[in-house]
C-alpha cells in the first residue's frame, strides 16, 4: 500500500540488491492473521521479492494490529537487533558496531496516516540504531535510514498530480549525493502503477474493502515515493 514504487525500484534485478521484508504483525485484528501472512508474501513476489523467505512475519502479543495500540520501542529495538544486528552483544566497543544491512527504510515520524503502529516503528527504529552506536563511539554508523514521507489528506489522495508536484519540486531542493543519496524520489511508470494495484487486487484480497479502491486510485503512494535518509536518531 505504501512502499510498492520503493520495492519495485530496488528489486530491479541490475541492482542485485537483497531485500528483507520485517513485518511486525500478521494484521490479525479481524481474525484473518494467516491468511495475510501468505498474502503479504504473494505481494512481495509480485513487487520483485526473489523468495518468500525473505518476508519475515513476527507473531507477538505485544505488538497487536490495532488503531489504538502504541508499540514500546525497546522491543521493536530488540527485533531489529536479532535479524540485523546479532553480534552486537559480543562486539567490543573498540570495534565497529555490527550489522548485516546497510539501509534500513520505514515511516517517519508521521506514520503517513497517523497510525499508531506505524508510527511506532519509526521510534523503535531509532531507538535501535542508538543502540548499535551506544558503546561505539567515534565510528560511523554502518546503517543508513531513510523513511518515507507523511503527507496531509489532500495530497495523499492526490495521485499522478500530486506526483507532478513533488518531481517538479525535487528539482530545486538541496540534495546531498553519493552512495546514500538524500531525498530519494522514487517514481513508478504506469506499468509500476498496474503493478502495484494488482498486488493488492490480487495478493492482498482480504484487505479489499470498499474504501481500499480509492487508495489504490488516488494515492500518490502507489505512483511516487519520496524518502529522506535521517540524519540523527
Amino acid at each position: 500500500m505504501f512502499f510498492a514504487p520503493t520495492l519495485l525500484w530496488l528489486a530491479r534485478p541490475i541492482l542485485r540488491n537483497q531485500i528483507l521484508i520485517l513485518c511486525l504483525s500478521s494484521g490479525d485484528a479481524d481474525g484473518l492473521g494467516n491468511i495475510r501472512k501468505e498474502e503479504l508474501r504473494k505481494s512481495a513476489l509480485m513487487l520483485g521479492i526473489t523468495s518468500s523467505e525473505h518476508v519475515v512475519v513476527i507473531e507477538d502479543e505485544k505488538l497487536p494490529d490495532s488503531m489504538t495500540a502504541t508499540w514500546d520501542a525497546k522491543l521493536i529495538s530488540s527485533i531489529l537487533t536479532r535479524y540485523f544486528a546479532p553480534a552486537l552483544a559480543s562486539t567490543p566497543s573498540t570495534s565497529p558496531p555490527p550489522a548485516n544491512i546497510d539501509v534500513l527504510i520505514t515511516f517517519d515520524r508521521g506514520g503517513v496516516s497517523g497510525h499508531p503502529n506505524h508510527i511506532s516503528l519509526y521510534h523503535g527504529a531509532t531507538y535501535f540504531l542508538r543502540q548499535l552506536m551506544q558503546r561505539h563511539t567515534g565510528w560511523e554508523c554502518p546503517v543508513k535510514f531513510y523513511t518515507l514521507t507523511s503527507h496531509n489528506l489532500l495530497r495523499k489522495y492526490s495521485s499522478v498530480v500530486d506526483s507532478v508536484l513533488t518531481i517538479a519540486s525535487a528539482v530545486f531542493k538541496t540534495k546531498e549525493k553519493g552512495q546514500f543519496p538524500t531525498p530519494l524520489l522514487v517514481v513508478s511508470g504506469p506499468q509500476g502503477v498496474r503493478k502495484a494495484q494488482t498486488a493488492m487486487t490480487e495478493a492482498h484480497k482480504s484487505q479489499m474493502r470498499w474504501f481500499r479502491w480509492g487508495w489504490i486510485g488516488f494515492s500518490r503512494y502507489m505512483v511516487v515515493n519520496d524518502l529522506q535518509k535521517e540524519k540523527k536518531v
